[in-house]
């Protein structure tokens, strides 16, 4: 049983669990390949204090006001190493979730991405019980729509922010995609536990 009360998802590649202090280093490293970065920041690295001090407490303490939705370490289940993250980031109220994934260049292509973004879209309509899972990405971004449609989400949009300093490819927008638990729950339960 998990800290939440509720266990975390596992595959049978994948091993999930929360992320803890001891992470940083990992995290930074993971985001410090500018391949990893190219859609998100145009490969900029973010950097270790913003890790350190911003971004790794705000997911530490989201785990108590959301319980069972967060964000999570990746491991690989054979050999316990650090692969990235998966999330199932909460809205405000804590009734959607945005599904999220970033691993490490070295695990691409392997199917990873999709094991692990099935498991969790099941685990959040099964266990935690939102209403709503939601992904977006940068319009460009074939490789990470693949992994959504293939989880099960549908293309919703395409809409255009405005950014201070545009990274190549914002011209042509970005893509949300969704799966509500209605329709969730109306796939056959073998296409559901794929």
């Amino acid at each position: 049983m998990g800290v939440d009360g509720l266990d975390l998802p596992s595959t049978e590649r994948l091993r999930l669990r929360r992320l803890t202090v001891a992470d940083v280093d990992a995290l930074v490293e993971l985001d410090s390949d500018p391949e990893v970065m190219r859609f998100l920041t145009g490969g900029v690295a973010t950097p270790p204090a913003m890790v350190r001090d911003e971004q790794l407490p705000r997911l530490l303490a989201q785990y108590e006001r959301h319980p069972g939705l967060g964000r999570w370490a990746a491991l690989d289940r054979g050999t316990g190493d650090f692969l990235g993250w998966f999330a199932l980031d909460p809205s405000a109220d804590g009734t959607e979730a945005e599904l999220g994934y970033r691993l490490r260049r070295s695990t691409w292509g392997r199917g990873l991405a999709t094991e692990g973004s099935r498991a969790l879209v099941r685990y959040a309509f099964e266990t935690v019980g939102v209403r709503r899972v939601w992904a977006e990405t940068m319009a460009v971004n074939e490789r990470s729509r693949r992994v959504m449609v293939k989880a099960g989400l549908r293309y919703v949009r395409t809409f255009h922010l405005q950014f201070d300093d545009p990274i190549p490819g914002t011209e042509h927008g970005e893509v949300e995609y969704e799966l509500r638990a209605d329709a969730y729950q109306e796939r056959p339960a073998a296409r559901r536990a794929r």
